[in-house]
């Protein structure tokens, strides 16, 4: 099989690769291509695949090029994995949002509409570049926001395309663990959009395990979730949010935590991947060293900030090894093998949820096989969790009308129906802050 990844210069790349050369079944990828618009990083990634390969017999050949259409021909499979913007894009999504005192988070707020709105037109062409040139490819989207990419992407491929977020699963993880249960033993009734969504029940062997742990005060502060939200806000909810949530539920606390924060986690996560990428240019360093402690470190700072506001202290070393890669590949041996399995997934609703339409793409578990992701009937959200959905949504779909359209005015309307953004006044400088310093939204007139 042939796997095409967009974006073949991040930084993650080569943990999609590790899991390549574990995989030793029938059917396996043969050939990776990596596609980047930066030919300096597809160099640094690809001497670090080539160390990861070096021991290991019949490794996937790895291909790189900056031609688009290139690597889509021939692709059975395509990673969408880019960053619009790199990360210096996010880091001014940060600070202008941080400016007007909203959060500027890559996803959630001000920022991920940001992030979306140069990101989606990009997206548009790849779908509309893959229906063309590789229309039995399967797109599986890693790219953030993972859910609004995804819509957007489904417009013109259908079910074809499937977005993939680590979260759920690493947050199902680890409540399995707390309650003694093996993960893979364990249904996980979770159910949202991507970074909102909540785990509902655990099921092992058709009992729910989750009132045992909301109500015990010990498990709950056992584990990231429980010491970020708090014991009594679980109980509250009666569930568990996905740490995304943080930020909606203690949203002055975050905004607050990252203003006094040294640099935002785009600037740092630039800084640090500078570095790395300009290491690799020494033939004496080994890059995949270099890359294992820079990972090493991104993993360890990841929502610091939160988890400082908080008191949650130090992430577990078990959530230091990432997991989408995992995710993903269990997702696409599923389709090209036919090896049934279940995965939390972003797919387009039908009538999973129904306060959404059919066409909006939903995070919920689903039913995979050689036919692709089919949901999981779930049972409905309660009335706060509905609204939060239904609000971010309406959003989303203003952030799709807006790189539709090109419309400035849909635009603010975006950033002021946002639940975290608290005037139609902030919205607009927010528009015209972004407009300011991002290239890639002169399309808003």
């Amino acid at each position: 099989m042939r796997l095409t990844i967009l974006g073949g210069g991040g930084f993650r790349v080569p943990l999609v690769y590790g899991a390549l050369l574990a995989d030793h079944a029938e059917g396996r990828v043969t050939r990776v291509v990596l596609h980047d618009v930066d030919a300096r990083r597809l160099r640094a990634i690809a001497r670090v695949l080539a160390e990861q390969a070096a021991d290991v017999p019949d490794a996937p050949e790895v291909i790189t090029t900056t031609d688009l259409d290139e690597a889509l021909r021939g692709a059975d499979f395509v990673f969408s994995a880019i960053r619009v913007g790199g990360l210096e894009g996010r880091a001014h999504d940060e600070r202008v949002a941080l400016a007007e005192g909203v959060l500027g988070q890559e996803t959630v707020g001000a920022g991920g509409i940001a992030y979306g709105l140069r990101t989606v037109p990009v997206a548009v062409d790849i779908a509309r570049r893959v229906a063309r040139l590789a229309p039995d490819a399967w797109v599986i989207n890693f790219t953030n926001p993972a859910g609004l990419v995804t819509e957007a992407m489904s417009r013109y491929l259908g079910d074809r395309v499937i977005g993939i977020c680590d979260s759920p699963v690493g947050l199902g993880r680890r409540i399995a663990r707390v309650l003694g249960a093996r993960p893979q033993e364990a249904w996980i009734d979770y159910v949202g959009l991507n970074h909102l969504g909540w785990v509902r029940g655990l099921r092992v062997a058709g009992r729910d395990q989750l009132p045992r742990l909301l109500g015990d005060s010990a498990l709950l502060g056992s584990f990231e979730e429980g010491r970020l939200f708090g014991a009594d806000w679980l109980r509250s909810l009666g569930a568990v949010p996905n740490e995304y949530l943080h930020y909606y539920y203690f949203n002055r606390e975050a905004v607050r935590a990252y203003q006094q924060a040294r640099r935002t986690r785009g600037a740092f996560l630039r800084d640090q991947q500078e570095s790395f990428y300009a290491g690799t240019g020494d033939p004496d360093v080994s890059a995949l060293d270099l890359w294992d402690r820079t990972r090493a470190e991104r993993e360890a700072t990841y929502m610091s900030e939160n988890r400082e506001a908080a008191g949650a202290g130090e992430r577990e070393a078990d959530d230091l090894s990432g997991g989408y890669e995992k995710v993903a590949l269990a997702l696409m041996r599923a389709i090209a093998r036919d090896e049934r399995t279940t995965l939390i997934l972003n797919v387009r609703n039908g009538n999973t949820l129904s306060p959404l339409d059919a066409e909006a793409v939903i995070e919920v578990p689903c039913l995979v096989d050689a036919g692709g992701a089919h949901p999981v009937s779930v049972d409905p959200l309660p009335d706060h969790a509905t609204g939060l959905v239904c609000a971010v949504k309406a959003v989303e779909r203003e952030v799709l009308e807006a790189a539709r359209s090109g419309s400035r005015a849909t635009a603010v309307k975006a950033f002021a129906l946002h639940p975290l953004v608290d005037s139609v006044s902030v919205a607009r400088r927010l528009v015209d802050g972004y407009t300011a310093v991002h290239p890639g939204l002169a399309y808003l007139g």
